[in-house]
């Protein structure tokens, strides 16, 4: 048998950060489950879900991972993982937010959808475009909970985004394509 941990590790990106951190996880049978790993501001972080045996708890993780932490210099952290508490039920739906950058534009939008009962499943934001006319962009997974009014949920986007002066679109997500 075998359960779920979140493992999470946060330091400088180097070469080799993410080999160290999933071979002392592949030292315990531990298998990666749902992954997600990027540099923000030269700083590396992961976010793994394990699926390890039974007898392989946060402890015993947090001792496999303890050298590797130590010569890359990450913060790393293992909790117990509970599947079962993942919202699942609703529509899944990209929302795209693209404008000039300013403070604020996070926290407006995910107001907004959090007044709407939607769940954020997945935000990503970056500064594109040249020094001459950066554009800030903002790229959501979010789950739109059943019998909820998707138009209602659009048009209160569109308010906020007129109110920042940035452009905003929805629309239904395309199946899982790695």
């Amino acid at each position: 048998m075998t359960h779920e941990l979140s493992v999470t590790a946060i330091g400088e990106d180097r070469p080799g950060v993410v080999a160290a951190i999933t071979g002392a996880l592949a030292d315990l049978d531990a298998n990666l489950e749902d992954t997600s790993m990027t540099i923000l501001g030269g700083r590396f972080a992961m976010v793994l879900i394990v699926d390890v045996p039974d007898d392989v708890g946060p402890a015993e993780v947090e001792a496999a991972l303890a050298r590797p932490a130590a010569d890359l210099h990450l913060d790393v952290s293992v909790h117990a993982s509970d599947p079962s508490s993942t919202p699942t039920d609703g529509a899944r739906h990209s929302v795209a937010v693209y404008g000039a950058d300013r403070p604020g534009i996070v926290h407006a939008v995910a107001r907004a959808l959090a007044d709407a009962d939607v769940n954020i499943t997945d935000l990503a934001t970056r500064v594109v475009g040249g020094s001459e006319h950066p554009v800030y962009a903002m790229l959501l997974d979010v789950t739109v909970p059943a019998g909820t009014d998707v138009e209602a949920v659009e048009a209160e986007l569109r308010h906020v985004a007129a109110a920042l002066g940035v452009e905003l679109s929805i629309h239904p997500a395309d199946a899982d394509i790695l």
